[in-house]
């Protein structure tokens, strides 16, 4: 959708989210496993694993970085807990790794969702795709099976998050996520 202000300037809005990103260690274990899943089950890459703290909103780019930026100023590093592997029921959700809904993850989803005044249309379930793709009931089975022999103790993984990302991820691309791109980061501060 293009759109011009009153000055005839173009503000092209997009969908964009929010994603909380692991550490290097810990991005480097889920990518091992993510690509062990994905030889086996097809699907396209996901090309960073995350959290989404924020779901998509259409915003221009100067919205969503102006929103970003002042939801990153206020947040503190959190920690986030795995809980366990699910499968779900669409594309995007196909097989996650559920994290614990602690009052510190809670809070962060909170605190930016209130910067970005995002309403939810449900309770917010932190969670972090393993798999993308439409899988049968055993097939997701299969899949489910298959992370807990790739990564054994996936189920304890529990890092600090220390770092967030601004992503157009455009709800339409339901292919090869092509269209999806890093737009900023941001490193949270202690203080």
């Amino acid at each position: 959708m293009e759109m011009t202000d009153g000055a005839g300037v173009l503000t092209q809005k997009n969908d964009y989210s929010v994603w909380a990103i692991p550490p290097e260690d810990v991005r480097e274990r889920l990518k091992k496993l993510m690509g062990g899943l994905r030889s086996e089950f097809g699907g396209p890459e996901i090309f960073q694993p995350h959290i989404t703290v924020v779901g998509a909103m259409s915003l221009t780019e100067q919205e969503a970085l102006e929103k970003f930026r002042s939801a990153c100023e206020g947040l503190k590093p959190y920690h986030a807990k795995a809980d366990s592997v699910v499968a779900g029921a669409f594309p995007s959700q196909c097989l996650y790794l559920l994290f614990q809904s602690t009052p510190e993850v809670m809070d962060a989803s909170a605190h930016c969702c209130r910067h970005f005044g995002y309403k939810r249309s449900n309770q917010y379930m932190p969670r972090l795709s393993l798999l993308y793709g439409t899988l049968t009931k055993e097939e997701k089975k299969k899949a489910q099976e298959k992370a807990y022999l790739l990564d054994e103790s996936i189920n304890g993984m529990n890092f600090q998050v220390s770092r967030l990302a601004l992503w157009i991820t455009d709800r339409e691309d339901k292919g090869n996520l092509e269209t999806w791109k890093l737009i900023a980061e941001c490193s949270l501060s202690p203080n």
